[in-house]
């Protein structure tokens, strides 16, 4: 899987995992929510320093961006339409 690939990802993963939505997490990282589209989309490539922001916002060391998932993982998943857990 290629890097902008495993960013989208783990980015994904994380995110819903915690309930987040991408209003949340672009508000408390201070990215833009379009943005936060784009890289669980793949199609743009982040710098390092907006990585950092993500990463402290999502509470976990940026190196979780980059992890490899487990080949038993599944995509990740949806949060339900609606209002979303804020952090």
């Amino acid at each position: 899987m290629e890097v902008q690939s495993l960013v989208a990802w783990n980015l994904r993963q994380l995110r819903v995992k915690r309930g987040i939505s991408q209003d949340d997490l672009a508000y408390s990282s201070g990215v833009e929510r379009a943005y936060v589209g784009h890289l669980e989309r793949g199609v743009r490539n982040p710098t390092i320093i907006t990585l950092e922001k993500i990463a402290k916002a999502l509470d976990v060391h940026i190196a979780q961006l980059f992890r490899e998932p487990e080949p038993s993982e599944g995509v990740p998943a949806t949060l339900k339409a609606g209002r979303k857990k804020s952090a």
